[in-house]
């Protein structure tokens, strides 16, 4: 994986200020009961810090608007006020607060390139999701979990990528170990702590260790029976699939000898998660199972697997599957998928996709860059486009060179409304139709 170069000095943040927040809310609750009403709860404080203090309602708004609306009715610096006002927010009383203020922030993060506000900031920032982990509950450590992934995504490879990671870590793998707590938190942390590792791990005794962890996870979903032929999945399914694709991922960035050590502990193993009762684990299972056979044979071109026969068979089953207990559009899913996996195992052959972005394009045409890619846009949902034309270090991880210079018409063309493109299309039809129906066409009705 391309890395940038490091820089020489870290950059210190702090300038998003702690207390405002707290403090407007503590004004707020002073300030609140001017009616014959009950007193202002915490909360209610900090809606009213919120609405009226801060003058943004509504931090997750962010996921809705995308950066389309943020350039066209507010510039930059009203996008970073509003940013300062939400990292003030993550010190709020209020833990839905808090989760809405982490999760603006995040599809802030997620929908633009905001490197310098992020320079600034990242140890407030850190301090911030830190605290939000350690204290919060299921859905404030996810949201606390999604923006440190994104934060990451944002400073890229280096030193301070590297500071978030050592601070977070240890309690990411805490949580995902974290038998207490709730599963769709630890299922956040297991895809963080993957993504935050392959960006800014330098330390190659702490990638292990993250894919140990990762691996006590997902590999207690293996059989563990010999008489046993399904997989009956848990309410642990879901994190076994994270873990699983995790450390999938980190397995690309490992040396030879490592990737050499896993496929021996695990290339026999994890076929018996194909027989999981569950549709994505299958998937995902089996992507996985493509992706190190692609690892294999790229060390080695006459690599033999000595159960071929046995594995294909079930490839194929699952690629041309009809039981009838199971959902139409998950069957529908799964055979579309493994057909793709039943040939890169029998014919090592990857049928290239096409990803498009502004007027780039970018082949997908190995299976190590399609996890790569599926992974990140797990993260950046809608925005990853956005990131591969103008995140440096993605462009470097899917080899796009520097990012492509946009002048204003072209910026304006990318821009263009559902309307205006539905538009658009009819009247390309009309154009493009034979002549004597588009004159037909042209001639209002009361005229022909």
């Amino acid at each position: 994986m391309p890395k940038n170069k490091k820089r020489n000095t870290p950059h210190r943040g702090g300038n998003g200020g702690g207390g405002s927040g707290a403090a407007a809310a503590t004004a707020a609750t002073a300030g609140g009961q001017h009616r014959n009403v009950q007193p202002f709860s915490d909360e209610d404080a900090s809606i009213e810090t919120m609405s009226h203090c801060s003058g943004y309602s509504d931090p997750s708004s962010f996921a809705e608007d995308g950066p389309e609306v943020l350039d066209e009715e507010g510039t930059q610096e009203d996008l970073e006020y509003k940013l300062k006002g939400f990292i003030d927010l993550t010190l709020d009383k209020s833990a839905k607060i808090r989760q809405a203020a982490l999760e603006g922030i995040k599809n802030a993060l997620a929908s633009k390139m905001l490197y310098e506000f992020v320079l600034e900031r990242r140890m407030t920032l850190t301090d911030s999701i830190e605290r939000c982990l350690k204290k919060g509950k299921s859905d404030e450590q996810r949201a606390a979990a999604a923006l440190a992934s994104v934060l990451c995504i944002q400073l890229g490879p280096g030193i301070e990528s590297e500071e978030v990671l050592k601070t977070l870590g240890p309690i990411l793998k805490k949580i995902i170990c974290d038998g207490t707590a709730s599963i769709q938190a630890r299922q956040t942390c297991a895809t963080c702590c993957g993504v935050c590792s392959f960006i800014a791990t330098d330390d190659i005794t702490e990638l292990y260790s993250t894919l140990e962890c990762l691996e006590n996870i997902f590999t207690k979903s293996y059989l563990k029976e010999k008489n046993t032929n399904v997989v009956c999945s848990t309410p642990n399914t879901v994190l076994h699939i994270s873990s699983l694709l995790a450390w999938t991922l980190l397995l690309t960035i490992c040396p030879i000898n490592e990737v050499k050590k896993k496929l021996e502990m695990h290339f026999h193993k994890l076929p018996s998660l194909l027989s999981s009762d569950d549709v994505n684990m299958r998937i995902a299972a089996g992507e996985s199972l493509a992706l190190l056979f692609e690892l294999a044979r790229g060390m080695d071109s006459d690599f033999f697997y000595e159960d071929m026969e046995s594995l294909t068979q079930i490839l194929r089953a699952l690629a041309t599957d009809g039981n009838k207990h199971r959902a139409k559009v998950d069957k529908r899913k799964q055979r579309s998928v493994f057909r793709d996996i039943l040939r890169a195992v029998e014919e090592r052959d990857f049928p290239t996709e096409t990803v498009k972005f502004g007027p780039e394009r970018m082949y997908i045409d190995c299976w190590v860059k399609k996890h790569t890619y599926d992974t990140f846009k797990e993260v950046l949902g809608s925005g990853m486009q956005y990131h591969l034309q103008s995140n440096e270090f993605l462009r470097n991880v899917f080899e796009l060179g520097p990012p492509v210079m946009l002048d204003a018409a072209m910026l304006k063309t990318m821009k263009i409304s559902r309307f205006e493109r539905v538009g658009f299309i009819l009247f390309s039809a009309e154009l493009n139709a034979p002549r004597k129906s588009r004159a037909r066409a042209l001639i209002p009705s009361g005229d022909q």
